[in-house]
């Protein structure tokens, strides 16, 4: 079926149809953000391995995320985005089954954590799946002229669900330990399963030739690297605020992550319009600059509460660099490539998560956790240097952000 888009109806009418759809990304997100804070503990400290290898661990979802970000792009523009949100929403199941038999497994470490390997594989293919299938088919509804407020709205939801899943994934492993996180998983990937059946399947309608993906892919490519830069501040904090309170003896960790999560959210929906009325290079420089001095003060706060100031000033400022960026990547693509251009734009948010586990996880185990956030800092940094030049290049050649 075609895509039907509804250009006429009213902007709340818009909001809804798009709400509709991302919360695909919702269901999808909060099973990740279920596991995401007591992962790293309980390969830490239950089965008794290193910082580092806790970080690659769960960095591993990043690897297939980024392998199936193309293939599930390649999916929306053949045959729309519903089968492969039934995909993802089966990986998501899959990784709950996964979870569930390596925390029965944990009285053998290495069998456990290969178990948690296979886990993490199957969680970055739902994630895979699901990444920008769900904002085209929310753009298929309402058309392309929405595209930035699809992409923030998909935004809301996945970091939304990351400040729902944490936390209440801290409570069920204190009470009744990780399996329990696993049986929940896969609760939720079943329903967002026959969720995703009861939707009517919409297709674009675009006529124009299909460039091939590595062409896409080199078309977005400098606005990935800069989303990779700015994205690394988030898997810090994601990956290693845990085990950085730890070494602290600080407690609240899991809050780091849910205040980034709400003023991420708080962001997009206060100042959502900045792409529309400045921009989008003009305010993904403004939000890597913001994200940049929230992580200066994370890598200088002396006690939690000046931890979670910076973490909420690193959500705030992370909260429109993807929408950002990504309006400015689409829009260089023939709309017949739409979904190949998200999928590949999408591949540089995974690449940087997925260097987050080795890279930070390195430094933390060599020079010791509190030089963590100095080293994101500078990265976050660099692409807030590297929006600089990408804006000013496009300035020269009559670009499209002035």
């Amino acid at each position: 079926m075609q895509a039907n888009t509804i250009p006429d109806a009213t902007s709340a009418s818009i909001r809804l149809t798009i709400t509709k759809f991302v919360t695909f990304t919702f269901l999808g997100y909060f099973t990740i953000g279920l596991s995401l804070a007591v992962l790293p503990v309980f390969i830490h400290q239950q089965l008794g391995y290193s910082p580092m290898i806790a970080g690659i661990v769960i960095s591993l979802q990043y690897v297939t995320t980024f392998l199936f970000r193309g293939y599930a792009g390649s999916i929306v523009d053949k045959k729309g985005p519903k089968p492969a949100v039934l995909l993802g929403m089966s990986g998501f199941a899959l990784s709950g089954i996964l979870l569930f038999i390596a925390y029965y497994l944990k009285d053998t470490p290495a069998l456990s954590l290969g178990v948690l390997v296979l886990t993490r594989f199957m969680t970055g293919f739902g994630e895979g799946l699901i990444g920008a299938s769900p904002i085209n088919w929310a753009i298929f509804a309402v058309g392309d002229q929405h595209t930035g407020k699809a992409i923030s709205f998909n935004g809301i939801a996945s970091y939304g669900a990351l400040a729902v899943g944490a936390p209440l994934g801290v409570i069920l492993h204190n009470a009744y330990g990780i399996g329990s996180i696993g049986l929940l998983i896969i609760v939720v990937g079943i329903m967002g399963f026959f969720y995703a059946r009861s939707q009517k399947a919409l297709r674009g309608d675009h006529k124009e030739p299909r460039q091939p993906f590595l062409q896409v892919l080199k078309t977005v490519s400098p606005y990935g690297i800069c989303l990779a830069l700015g994205g690394l501040g988030f898997g810090t904090i994601s990956t290693f605020i845990t085990l950085y309170y730890a070494s602290l003896n600080w407690s609240g960790a899991v809050l780091c992550l849910s205040v980034f999560s709400l003023l991420f959210i708080t962001g997009r929906l206060i100042f959502g319009r900045s792409i529309e009325i400045y921009g989008g290079m003009k305010t993904a420089i403004a939000c890597l600059a913001l994200e940049s001095i929230g992580l200066l003060i994370l890598a200088l706060a002396t006690s939690p509460h000046l931890a979670l100031a910076g973490a909420g000033i690193a959500g705030l400022g992370f909260s429109l660099i993807f929408p950002a960026l990504g309006v400015e990547a689409v829009r260089r693509v023939p709309a017949s490539n739409k979904g190949a251009a998200l999928g590949g734009y999408g591949l540089f948010i995974d690449l940087s998560l997925g260097l987050t586990g080795p890279l930070v996880g390195g430094v933390a185990s060599h020079f010791g956790m509190l030089y963590i956030f100095p080293f994101s800092m500078t990265v976050v940094f660099t692409g807030f240097v590297l929006a600089v030049l990408i804006y000013y290049r496009q300035q020269r050649q009559g670009g499209l952000d002035k």
